[in-house]
């Protein structure tokens, strides 16, 4: 496949340009939205933690936390993405589409309405049950059947369950006031009104699974050639299929005990990426990372301007993006 970043010095030099926007990025999510801020002032608020001005404690109590989850979900969904693309050959795949986002919400709703579940912790933890069972669910509905697991069947299994989990946390949402009030801002998908705990509470296991999945780079180029090729050049997929397993759980289930069920980002970048650096998993999980956080983090500031001086949640805004591409890649086929 023809990339555009097709010699090594281009791709290095694609990372630190992500870079680069990544950390133009962060300043301007701490800068823009409803109250401005100079950049005089974002550089004073790191020398005074301290500071008790009104844009100081705005910086530090609000855009701060906002700018790391809205980057840390990013690359988290990002590489999710990638790697169940990967794992499943379906250039479809992604925790919103394969279930993994809604079934970790309705662990959280039903945590909420019926053992009265509260706190980041304890959301966070249901999060991370959520997504694992989704993804126990969806591989082994999707293996049903003497050919195995295929690509279609694990999409329809996937589609299934992303409309049964999600119907059954709106029905528990509309019938119980309470649990409404909590969860809502979890299930549109949003990164406002975050703090630090709920960024420090996931994200040392997001980090771990970011560190974890470019070990398994080598071994996803192999995989994605088929299952037959990969076992005939004695890969032991069974073990990379859980090893990744397990780093898409952490990753998606993180992302949704931060900032709810983000869609699209998963299937909008691996794509991206590999039409940049081409299918070799070394360079799409780092470009992955680092250009999905650029993403999200721009979705964010954008959607602080779509509706001023309202705010519109930022999972609405990677909607918007995404349909029309998730429907061009559909109509190709899945083809990168």
């Amino acid at each position: 496949m023809d990339t555009l970043l097709h010699t090594r010095t281009l791709k290095v030099a694609g990372l630190i340009a992500g870079l680069l926007l990544f950390a133009a990025g962060i300043v301007c999510s701490i800068a823009f939205g409803t109250t401005n801020i100079s950049w005089r002032t974002i550089l004073d608020s790191y020398q005074a933690f301290d500071s008790k001005s009104q844009q100081h404690l705005i910086i530090q109590t609000a855009r701060m936390p906002r700018a790391l989850i809205a980057a840390i979900v990013g690359a988290a969904l990002a590489v999710a993405g990638s790697l169940m693309q990967g794992i499943t050959r379906n250039q479809l795949a992604s925790p919103s589409i394969f279930g993994i986002n809604a079934g970790a919400v309705f662990f959280i709703v039903v945590g909420t309405a019926f053992f009265g579940a509260s706190g980041l912790t304890t959301f966070a933890s249901l999060a991370f049950i959520g997504a694992a069972f989704t993804a126990i669910l969806v591989y082994t509905l999707g293996s049903i059947g003497n050919d195995g697991l295929t690509p279609l069947k694990v999409t329809l299994a996937g589609a299934a369950l992303t409309a049964f989990f999600s119907s059954l946390a709106l029905g528990l949402l509309l019938t119980n006031g309470q649990t409404f009030d909590q969860v809502l801002n979890w299930f549109v998908g949003s990164v406002s009104d975050r703090n630090m705990k709920i960024f420090t509470t996931a994200a040392p296991y997001m980090v771990v699974a970011l560190i974890g999945a470019p070990v398994l780079a080598r071994h996803m180029n192999v995989l994605s050639l088929g299952e037959d090729i990969a076992v005939g050049l004695g890969q032991k997929t069974v073990y990379i299929k859980l090893a990744a397993g397990v780093i898409i759980v952490l990753l998606a289930g993180g992302s949704v005990s931060m900032a709810g069920p983000i869609a699209f980002v998963g299937i909008i970048v691996p794509h991206l990426m590999r039409y940049l650096v081409g299918i070799d998993y070394r360079w799409v999980i780092p470009y992955c990372a680092i250009y999905g956080a650029i993403l999200l983090l721009a979705a964010d500031i954008g959607s602080r301007y779509i509706a001023f001086p309202k705010e519109v949640p930022v999972g609405i805004m990677t909607a918007i993006i995404g349909v029309p591409f998730f429907v061009f890649i559909a109509r190709r086929g899945g083809r990168s």
